[in-house]
Formats: C-alpha cells, sequence, structure tokens
C-alpha cells in the first residue's frame, strides 16, 4: 500500500479539497502541528498582503477519529477566507459576467503558465488557468506533506528546510542543531540572524524597482537507514522520486542531490564517498552523493537543494501581447509577492516527506502504524549489524 494525494481547488475559489489515500490507522494527529506548518507557510520578508488575509482554517471530514487515524481516505477541506469577495466571478454556477469580464486576463504573464494553459484548453482568458496553477495549491500540499511528516516522525525520521539564498545573496547552510531550528522558527528560514539584514536589503531594492527576486534552499533528512528506495525501474528511484515532487513547486527550476551540479566538476576519486571505519561502524568519510546512491538511501543524511525563479507576475509587468486584440500589451499584474524562498522552504519540506512516507509504505507495508512501525525497526536492526564490526 502507498500514500496517495489527490487535491482540487482554485485559488480564488470555496477552497481546497485534499484526499490523502493508505495512511496507515492508529497515527496520532496533532492540529497545532499542522496549523504551525500552514503559518510558517505563510511566513517571510517580501510576502504579499494576502498573507496578512488568508487565515488557513481546515476542517477534517473523514479519516480521524479522536485525533487518530482510522486507516479509511483522510479528507480534508481547506477554507478560502477571501471566497465572498470572489463567489460572483468564481462560482460552480451562478457569475457576475459583469465582473468576470472585468477580472478576465488576456494578457498573459511571462513565466507563468498563463499562455501555455490557454493554448492547451483553447481558453481566451487565462483566469482558469491561473486559478488552479497558482502556489496557493502548495497550501494543500502541506496539509498532506505535514500529516506524512508526522508518520516519518514515528519512525525517527525528522525532515527539516533552510534557505541558502535569495537572489545573490548566500548564505551557509546549518552547522548545528541550534542553527537548524533557528531556521525552522525564523520568519527567513536562515539560521543565522546577523545574515538577515542583507537579504531584507535585496528584496526591499526588488520591490521599490517593481521586481521580484528567487533563490534556493535546502532540505535535510535525519534517520533514514540505508536500503529504502529502489534502483528496479527509472520511476522507483528515489532520487528521480524526490526531484520531481519538489519540481512540482511552482517556480522550482532546479533539484540537486548532494553535491549536484559541482560533482561534474570533479574527478571521480574525489566525489564518490568511501567508507571509513569509526567507532565499530562502517560509514563514509563524505556525503556528496546526499544520501541516496542507485535511487536507495545509503544511511547517509538526505541532502537536497530546491533552486527557484522569480516569482512572474511583477509590478512593472513585462511585455506581452492581448490573445483578442493581437497587439502589444504589458502583462496582466495579480497581487503578488515579491519574494517567496522562506515559505517554498516549508512546501519542501511537505512534497519531501509525502515521497519518503510513500516508499516507506510501499516497501514496508502494513495497514497499521504498529505494524509499519515494527517491519521498519527489523529492517534498521539487520542494516546495522551489516555495517558494525
Amino acid at each position: 500500500m502507498s500514500i496517495r494525494l489527490l487535491s482540487s481547488g482554485e485559488s480564488h475559489g470555496k477552497g481546497f479539497l485534499i484526499i490523502i489515500e493508505g495512511m496507515p490507522s492508529g497515527l496520532a494527529i496533532s492540529k497545532s502541528d499542522i496549523e504551525r506548518q500552514l503559518a510558517r507557510r505563510r511566513r517571510g520578508y517580501g510576502r504579499g498582503d494576502r498573507m496578512k488575509l488568508e487565515k488557513d482554517e481546515f476542517e477534517f471530514y473523514s479519516g480521524l477519529r479522536g485525533g487518530v487515524t482510522t486507516g479509511n481516505p483522510i479528507g480534508v477541506v481547506l477554507h478560502n477566507s477571501e471566497w465572498g469577495k470572489w463567489k460572483d466571478i468564481m462560482d460552480a454556477f451562478d457569475l457576475n459576467e459583469e465582473r468576470v469580464g472585468q477580472k478576465s486576463i488576456t494578457r498573459p504573464r511571462p513565466g507563468h503558465a498563463d499562455a501555455s494553459g490557454m493554448a492547451k484548453f483553447g481558453f481566451e482568458d487565462a483566469r482558469n488557468v491561473l486559478e488552479r496553477a497558482s502556489a496557493r495549491c502548495t497550501a494543500a500540499w502541506t496539509i498532506a506533506g505535514t500529516l506524512c511528516q508526522m508518520l516519518l516522525n514515528e519512525l525517527g525520521i525528522t525532515v527539516k528546510s533552510a534557505v541558502t539564498s535569495i537572489g545573490k545573496e548566500k548564505v551557509n547552510l546549518p552547522e548545528s542543531d541550534e542553527e537548524w531550528a533557528r531556521a525552522c522558527s525564523s520568519d527567513m528560514g536562515i539560521p543565522r540572524k546577523e545574515d538577515e539584514p542583507r537579504l531584507q536589503r535585496a528584496i526591499d531594492r526588488a520591490k521599490e524597482e517593481g521586481d521580484s527576486l528567487g533563490g534556493t534552499f535546502a532540505v535535510a533528512v535525519k534517520g533514514m537507514p540505508p536500503g529504502i528506495g529502489s534502483y528496479s525501474e527509472w520511476d522507483r528511484r528515489l532520487d528521480g522520486r524526490l526531484a520531481q515532487a519538489l519540481m512540482s513547486i511552482p517556480s522550482a527550476k532546479g533539484v540537486e542531490i548532494g553535491g549536484g551540479f559541482s560533482l561534474s566538476e570533479m574527478c571521480g576519486s574525489e566525489v564518490h564517498d568511501e567508507f571509513i571505519l569509526s567507532s565499530d561502524r562502517w560509514g563514509r568519510r563524505t556525503n556528496n552523493a546526499g544520501g541516496i546512491e542507485g535511487g536507495v538511501t545509503n544511511g547517509e543524511d538526505i541532502f537536497v537543494h530546491v533552486a527557484l525563479k522569480p516569482i512572474p507576475t511583477l509590478k512593472k509587468p513585462l511585455h506581452t501581447f492581448d490573445i483578442g486584440t493581437k497587439k502589444e500589451a504589458l502583462a496582466h499584474v495579480e497581487r503578488s509577492d515579491v519574494c517567496v524562498v522562506p515559505a517554498a522552504c516549508i512546501v519542501g519540506e511537505a512534497m519531501t516527506s509525502l515521497v519518503l512516507a510513500q516508499v516507506i509504505c510501499e516497501q514496508f507495508g502494513g495497514d497499521r502504524v504498529e505494524d509499519l512501525k515494527c517491519r521498519f525497526e527489523e529492517h534498521v536492526n539487520r542494516t546495522r549489524r551489516m555495517f558494525h564490526v
């Protein structure tokens, strides 16, 4: 059995419907942890006004009883607090045609899904495209990913993230548990407070110029034993599955596992992680592979880096054309952010947790958390014996 996520909803629609199938029974779910993760997703210097308005109120419809999973599909509704302002534009049946026309989008934004989606479906108005392509959908993913994080925590696995750059301003990775904790709680998602002012100045400059900024973040996973994943088929390899999930985050344009692209410039003798004996256990001298070799975990921490392009909605819009008149125009301007990298970290944690929970459930099975933990611990103990002298 594997965990499957389905969602439905639009950015300015009534809300999002979230279904998580395959979650084993007996897992205690913390409502406050979900609320905290959703609040972290709204964080970040450079976010727009919508983050101040959205309340991210959610309601469980099924799959949970007394705060514990039942093994049935989990159904969650994430309400849109702004639905009242958009009902006559987005309602399933009753529309105000005058307001619909006022909110129509015929000037596609470069870098957004507007033009591509219009071409796919034959729309002359991009509203249907941007409503679903919007990063608002990542709030739904965050709920699902947080449930998966709770399952991983039961197995002793932790997933954390940190911002490593905003624009051209770079930040070193956390070097201690305390720095990882600060990156998790910081509004900027960075481990050291002294780095915040220069990142904020970069965002301020972009805002003053009507521009936007991208950046990079890292996701670190601790506690994954060796032997999780598969090398048997292309679509079962763990690194490939992580890359696909993280590339699905809006604005993501690159994913690196471990040393990533930098390894291409080095010799094999410099890259591959040699085994060394330490404290009666065979481990690795380095972790250039980022914890995954051949699509399977090797027992080291998993490190994934994600690169985000600047978001495409600019206060100073780029050149485009009007789909109706076919004449040159300035791109549509929708309420938006300047920089979303600190928030995208949280979505990165969620998508990483989703994939890891999926592969663990596939590999160890079990309809109950108790059964899954038992089989997982048997695997952990067996691999420990393999690598201990």
